[in-house]
């Protein structure tokens, strides 16, 4: 196995969120509202002096549920996909007040100065695929009339990528050095095989999913897990999908208004 990798960033901050949807319509292009906000905080446990570190913890988490304000009624099938009750939502903050909150969480996590907001210590988002950050978060941010919050901005790291960057250079390797190899892979996966969380922690030896998928505090933790493992195994993290607040959809008009016909 490699020894520590020298890694530029100090903390890492898992997100896998939940979002409203329909039966027939689970693109990504719909315009989804934030229903759930999991977050896993990853710090290291042995960095050196060097920067050198390959043991990767959780040392805590933030999870709040969020009321939709477009469509604020939650379908049938959102529910049996996600497990998340109307009464839940109903409960819960809007996403503004959700962001005031978590941004104390950062605060008292000692990423981000309380007077100014200025970031403390380099840390990295990171997500299974490029779309919490990327749509639902960009979308949210439009429905919600306001822009993105400076502690989200900046590139994000896509874990999935990595999971599947690092296969491809497993099945690249001559089969006497894939036998010897410390990182083999559990199964031999296809290359247009979906990297679902499941096959990911599969295709890496790990034990199986723990909790319910589409649960987003699920996610979030398993996603934590591959992030840990990626650093055992000598990866290091970095930003690798570009995010744009400013990206738009077919459906959005002007200053937060969703046009007629998407429902």
């Amino acid at each position: 196995m490699r020894q520590g990798t020298k890694q530029p960033y100090e903390a890492f901050l898992v997100l896998d969120v939940e979002g409203t949807c329909v039966e027939g319509n689970t693109s990504f292009s719909y315009p989804n509202e934030i229903i759930e906000w999991p977050v896993c905080l990853l710090r290291w446990a042995d960095k050196d002096k060097d920067g050198k570190a390959k043991v990767l913890q959780v040392v805590a988490e933030f999870r709040s549920f969020v009321k939709p304000t477009w469509r604020p009624l939650l379908s049938q099938f959102c529910t049996n996909l996600t497990g998340i009750t109307q009464d839940q939502v109903d409960r819960a903050p809007v996403f503004t007040e959700l962001c005031e909150s978590f941004k104390v969480f950062l605060e008292d996590n000692g990423l981000i100065d309380p007077g100014t907001g200025q970031r403390l210590v380099k840390y990295c988002w990171c997500s299974d695929g490029p779309y919490d950050v990327r749509d639902f978060v960009v979308k949210q941010c439009f429905i919600s009339k306001v822009p993105m919050p400076a502690w989200i901005t900046g590139d994000v790291l896509d874990v999935r990528s990595e999971v599947r960057a690092l296969l491809d250079a497993e099945t690249s390797r001559k089969p006497q050095e894939r036998k010897r190899s410390a990182s083999a892979y559990a199964f031999p996966v296809n290359p247009r095989m979906v990297l679902t969380i499941p096959r990911q922690l599969q295709a890496l030896g790990l034990s199986p999913f723990e909790g319910r998928h589409h649960s987003g505090i699920d996610d979030t933790r398993n996603i934590a897990r591959i992030l840990i493992e990626l650093a055992r195994r000598g990866v290091r993290l970095m930003p690798n999908t570009s995010i744009n607040p400013k990206r738009r959809w077919p459906w959005m008009g002007k200053r937060g208004k969703i046009l007629d016909g998407y429902h």
